[in-house]
This record gives structure tokens, sequence and C-alpha cells, in this order.
């Protein structure tokens, strides 16, 4: 989900496009925008049980996660959320492959509030979308409003491992992305999540198990990969984003950026 601020004025740009959709799902696999596909949703949602729910995915992106969800979990709906038009379109392509589509929604929001009444969902689910969103504050207290009493926040996001201004190489990085950024702290994760009212707050670091998956990505990028991404991309795209994956290894060995997961339930 593309916004720097719940409460900004919507936009019209597209930052993920065809390319960068191409190599990112060469690399993540269908319907992933971001490390560890299937499995990795499954870490997030540990022990929680989803049958009979119903489910916001907060940023859907390309729908791999929201698809998972709604075959995996039984719940009684899934649904999707992003604020790019072609984001969306995919997403319903993907569920009507995967034939999901009796119990997935997608729909495309202007930047804001969430469109759903108070305390009308069972669980906001997000997969490192809530990067762009720079208001974390924000964020949380819409999605305590949004649950149910006794409804779940569980998501995994990007995290910065500084609380003051990132080191040179982080703030490259940040550059070679190019893409919208909202970076936050565990600690301003945490305090907004107990500032809007969230109990049972848990955070679980996952830099360690990236510095490695990373390293295995790049492989395959200059390897396995790079062939069929060079004929759909072109070269100087691809250079480009081995080129982020780079950089993005020297952030993580930094510790400036952290995969982590949270969560936390709304008292019921």
């Amino acid at each position: 989900m593309t916004s720097e601020d719940l409460g900004q004025p919507a936009q019209d740009h597209q930052e993920y496009d065809d390319d960068l959709i191409a190599v990112l799902e060469s690399v993540w696999g269908e319907g992933f925008m971001s490390p560890g596909g299937t499995k990795e949703v499954d870490r997030v949602l540990d022990g929680l049980a989803l049958s009979g729910l119903t489910i916001l995915d907060l940023g859907c992106g390309l729908g791999g996660a929201t698809v998972h969800i709604a075959q995996a979990y039984d719940p009684i709906k899934v649904i999707g959320m992003d604020i790019e038009d072609n984001l969306i379109d995919l997403c319903q392509q993907l569920a009507a492959k995967a034939g999901a589509g009796a119990n997935t929604e997608f729909v495309k929001v202007e930047p804001g509030p969430l469109p759903v009444d108070n305390d009308s969902l069972d669980m906001v689910f997000s997969k490192d979308s809530i990067i762009h969103i720079a208001d974390k504050d924000a964020l949380a207290s819409d999605i305590f409003r949004a649950l149910k009493p006794g409804g779940w926040f569980a998501a995994s996001d990007w995290l910065a491992g500084y609380t003051d201004q990132p080191s040179p190489e982080m703030q490259a990085y940040v550059e070679a992305e190019g893409l919208d950024f909202g970076l936050a702290s565990a600690a301003t994760y945490e305090q907004a999540m107990k500032t809007a009212g969230f109990e049972d707050i848990t955070l679980l670091d996952r830099n360690e198990w990236y510095r490695q998956e990373a390293r295995a990505e790049r492989v395959n990028l200059k390897g396995s990969l790079y062939d069929g991404l060079q004929s759909t991309v072109g070269t100087t795209f691809l250079t480009r984003q081995i080129d982020v994956w780079d950089k993005m290894i020297v952030a993580l060995d930094q510790g400036q950026l952290r995969p982590t997961h949270m969560r936390a339930r709304k008292p019921g």
C-alpha cells in the first residue's frame, strides 16, 4: 500500500509497474512482492485460529497472501485492499486462477482511513506493505478502530534498525529502491500500538533469517533468473535491481533494515 500517510490525498502515480512486478515475482514467487511466500505468511499467523473470520489484508499487493489465507485457513472472507488499480486487477486474476473467488474480495481504495465500519473486522493482516505508511500512530489507531473487540492485528514489515538517522549505506539503499518508504523502528511501532489501546503486543525480529535469504536471492538474480528477466525487463533495469539487492544486503548486515513480525490484540 503506497501511501506515506493515512491522511494523505489520493495519488495517481504507479510505483509498482510491470517490470518491477516481473522481477519481484521471479524472486519471491507468484503473487508476492516480499520475501518468504506462503511460509512467511504462515509464520506471521502461527497459533491464530482464522476459521469463520472476516480478515482484511492491508496493502494486498499482488494477492498471494490474500489467496493463501483464503484457501488455507477457512475464513468467511479475506478482503484485499490496495491503492493501485493494476495491483487490484492482478489480485483478481490470481484469485480466479487459484479458484479462490468465493471468499476473497479485492478493493481499490484511496489513501486515508480504512473504508470499513468500526468494530467490523476479526483480523487485520499485512505483509510487508505498511512501510509505505509514515504515520504509525494514525495507522495503529485506525486498525484498532476497525477491529472487533478481541480482534488481532498480525503483520510483517520492514523496520528501521536505527532511531535517529540512517547510515549512509542505508540511505543509499532507500534511494536505490526509489519507493515511497516510511520506515520506523520497533520501538515506534510498539508505542503506537500501546497508545492505540492494543494488548498482547509482540515483535519478532527476522533480520538474521533474511540476511541469508537475500544472498540466495542475489545469486538467483545473477544466475538462474538472469536470462529470463533480461529478456523481459531489459539489461538496464535488471542491473539496477541487482544493485538494489547489493545495497539492501549491506543495510541488512549493518542491522539498519530489520524485517519483523508483529502482533497485537484489541481487548475484548
